[in-house]
């Protein structure tokens, strides 16, 4: 087994407040070093010492050198804070059509209205158009896969998930037609051998994602799940995910939905008991504008409880007293 640092850690999904998507994070004209900078000082500041960051395959396609460079520019501002990351490559979920260059302003009060999946469903589907996520991957590998700055690599975010891109709706799912890439992905990081080790999150624990989920469980190196429950149902989940993962280590790579129960006073303390790493959706409200709920939109106006994110946009938290939390994990 590789070496992993278990030093147990919490942190958020990170990119900008000025990014409504991968591509806008990290293409040269909107790629902002000194927000990135800023906002993970203000991560640093509660105890965050981990980052999960999502990359996007057209970057490569666009400027391999560029958005290279530019990763070892995210990665040495982490550093800077004392910030691990978690790259992701690859993800099922909100829009599958997409195009480099300017993106889409955000829809009002939608939450994740510019978000989007990598490769996407066409892609995805014809292998044939597969050599070149081959090649961004292992390009990627080669560069940091041995750097100490990345703690690990999240091979896929929720394969099987679809145009919806949450756990509500459950709407245009890809299932197991997600299955052929899963398990070139993982090849090919094979193939690369990275130091660290790979991931993927096990998402939905239903019978039509039991193929799904057993190649996950057999295959990640450090096992990682999304939960968006209540205490206890996370708890459960945890005994569940722990009895798969038959002593290697586990990651929480997503939670934190207030409204459905999944809160840092509640789920943030589980996850230290149980020494899972935990790392919440969202860290600085903004474009994405997920701080309004799933299937929210602009006629039903403010919601009563922000959904995820932990800052407003000008550095203070969206609730004060999430800080006692954040305190009383890291004693």
């Amino acid at each position: 087994m590789k070496q992993f640092d278990t030093t147990w850690r919490f942190g958020a999904n990170f990119y900008p407040s000025s990014a409504i998507n991968q591509l806008e994070m990290w293409q040269s004209d909107t790629f902002d070093l000194p927000r990135i900078e800023r906002e993970l000082q203000w991560a640093a500041g509660i105890g965050m010492s981990l980052m999960r960051v999502y990359l996007h395959d057209l970057l490569y396609v666009q400027d391999a050198a560029g958005f290279l460079n530019r990763m070892d520019q995210y990665l040495a501002a982490a550093d800077r804070n004392g910030i691990k990351t978690m790259f992701v490559f690859f993800d099922d979920c909100w829009r599958s059509e997409f195009a480099l260059g300017k993106q889409p302003d955000p829809i009002p009060f939608t939450h994740n209205s510019g978000w989007i999946q990598s490769p996407g469903s066409r892609v995805a589907d014809d292998p044939s158009q597969w050599g070149r996520l081959e090649t961004y991957v292992k390009a990627v590998l080669k560069r940091f896969g041995d750097d100490p700055r990345v703690l690990l690599w999240d091979l896929y975010n929720e394969p099987g998930n679809g145009s919806a891109g949450d756990h509500v709706t459950q709407s245009g799912m890809r299932g197991e037609l997600s299955l052929p890439l899963l398990k070139a992905v993982f090849e090919w990081a094979a193939d690369a051998a990275p130091s660290q080790p790979v991931t993927v999150g096990a998402w939905r624990f239903a019978p039509d994602f039991d193929q799904l989920n057993d190649f996950i469980f057999a295959h990640s190196e450090v096992v990682s799940f999304h939960c968006y429950e209540n205490p206890a149902a996370t708890e459960e989940r945890i005994k569940l995910v722990e009895s798969r993962a038959a002593g290697r280590p586990i990651v929480c790579s997503e939670y934190m939905a207030r409204p459905t129960g999944s809160t840092f006073a509640g789920c943030l303390p589980l996850f230290r008991k149980h020494n899972i790493s935990a790392i919440n959706w969202g860290l600085v409200s903004g474009k994405t504008q997920t701080i309004y709920p799933w299937g929210w939109d602009e006629s039903k106006g403010v919601p009563p409880q922000w959904f995820h994110d932990v800052f407003n946009a000008d550095g203070t938290l969206l609730y004060p007293e999430e800080k006692l939390v954040f305190d009383a994990v890291m004693r």
